[in-house]
């Protein structure tokens, strides 16, 4: 049997205000208070490029910086193996769906010529992998 003291919740649990009775003023809402003011916008973080404008030291910005550019040129060159090898996947004409130089070149936003390159170069990966295999 339900306690007739208990409060009535919502689902949140929070205790629900009580129905007025008879001759009992309504309860007064309250509403959010007006902004007089336009909160302030967080100044832009100034963009940083792993730190190194950070660094004072001529010589170790130029250890670091030179390392930087040393990772990003050695994972440019595995992403260009990467797209040779796809180039000559899609170029395989043992698919059903063999996409020919041209249509590889509008995908990868290249010059047909630089397709049929890749396609090569892609051909020549696969077997230097097949063989190490």
């Amino acid at each position: 049997m339900p306690d007739p003291h208990a409060q009535a919740s919502d689902q949140s649990g929070v205790p629900a205000q009580a129905a007025p009775g008879p001759g009992t003023p309504p309860a007064r809402r309250l509403r959010p208070a007006q902004l007089l003011f336009e909160p302030q916008a967080d100044e832009p973080e100034q963009e940083r490029f792993f730190d190194l404008e950070s660094i004072e030291d001529p010589a170790e910005l130029l250890r670091r910086s030179t390392e930087l550019a040393l990772a990003f040129r050695a994972a440019a060159e595995r992403a260009t193996d990467f797209q040779a090898i796809a180039a000559a996947q899609l170029a395989d004409t043992r698919r059903f769906d063999a996409l020919s130089p041209t249509e590889i070149a509008a995908r990868a936003d290249w010059t047909p010529d630089y397709a049929v390159r890749m396609v090569e170069y892609g051909r020549g990966l696969q077997k230097q992998r097949s063989a190490e295999h």
